[in-house]
């Protein structure tokens, strides 16, 4: 277990966004592509009653890990991106997508056991109708391991910090998150988790674990009522004790977020928001949060400003980075940094 460290108070939001700046973060996760095709629907087909969506434009975006290490970029600071595609036409995509992005591809293994993972959305009038998945969610075999392995172990010295982004499509196993943390905490490196269903409990020894309010109610198995502020710390300490780490940042929707690291409680409500769309707000919400954790700020800070983020994002229709002018602009009206 990392242990505390000592927290640096910053004077303003400009302050803290420039030493985002000198941080590396590493990402370790599920990597896909976002695929929209957006239009317009005016009628219904007479081969069958759905409708029938004109197009208007198409475009894909990186998506799961690495739409994280696009915040990360947008942020300021410098993503390190380690995952798995498949060895197609899409994971030639993909990569070329990293390089529009300005994002890294020397963490990306290609595997001829898997295909790449898309996420393909259909959107009209700025409303989602369908979304269709193309995936391998198997476990990652021996080979892929090693592989991703030995990208990490080229990557690890550079990290100030390391993000877990699990969508459980197989890329996180226990063997490598184990090994991960055990390299991490050795090194003194934070370690921020957002973390799906299949590895839930697998994140021993973390720095800041991220679960939402359904992730953590299917994750540790329980009927607890979450709305409730008593049994939400009741279940936060019961996974704390689970897991042995540093902090937990529990992600409430509309209610705000809740965080702990059992001696203080922070519970920040949401603001007020026109959601338009709440797709790739955790990959913002874990990308703000991980900064921070590098940045040593007090855990009000990290708290107040992971979910101002994610408030933000959801204003915008498709999974899209944070704005870093407009998140820096909200903390100093608000004044976050205090």
């Amino acid at each position: 277990m990392p242990g505390k460290t000592k927290v640096i108070q910053y004077q303003s939001a400009e302050d803290l966004f420039k030493v985002f700046r000198t941080f590396n973060v590493l990402i370790i996760g599920d990597v896909m592509i976002d695929s929209y095709l957006w239009g317009k629907v005016e009628r219904i087909s007479p081969e069958a009653p759905v409708p029938i969506l004109q197009v208007e434009k198409r475009e894909i975006r990186p998506g799961g890990a690495a739409n994280v290490a696009l915040n990360v970029k947008s942020l300021g600071a410098n993503p390190l991106l380690c995952g798995l595609v498949g060895d197609d036409i899409d994971g030639s995509n993909f990569l070329k997508i990293l390089k529009e992005n300005n994002l890294p591809t020397e963490g990306i293994v290609s595997s001829k056991d898997r295909v790449t993972t898309i996420k393909h959305r259909i959107i009209s009038n700025a409303h989602h109708m369908l979304r269709v998945d193309q995936e391998d969610d198997r476990v990652t075999n021996k080979s892929e391991l090693e592989l991703l392995k030995a990208r990490i172990d080229s990557l690890l010295e550079k990290a100030h910090v390391i993000i877990f982004e699990d969508y459980d499509k197989g890329v996180l196993s226990e063997e490598l998150i184990t090994y991960v943390t055990q390299q991490a905490n050795a090194k003194g490196i934070p370690t921020v988790v957002d973390p799906k269903k299949r590895n839930f409990l697998h994140y021993k020894n973390c720095s800041l674990f991220k679960p939402n309010r359904k992730e953590l109610k299917e994750g540790i198995k329980t009927d607890a009522n979450l709305n409730n502020s008593k049994e939400l710390e009741t279940t936060v300490d019961a996974l704390m004790n689970i897991l042995s780490c540093d902090s937990v940042l529990i992600t409430l929707s509309e209610k705000g977020v809740y965080w702990t690291d059992k001696q203080e409680h922070l519970h920040i409500p949401a603001h007020h928001r026109e959601i338009a769309d709440v797709s790739g707000a955790g990959d913002t919400v874990i990308s703000v949060a991980a900064l921070c954790a590098a940045a040593h700020t007090h855990p009000a800070v990290l708290a107040a400003l992971s979910n101002l983020s994610g408030g933000l994002v959801c204003e915008q229709v498709g999974v899209v980075p944070i704005d870093k002018t407009i998140l820096q602009q909200e903390a100093e009206r608000l004044n976050i940094i205090k």
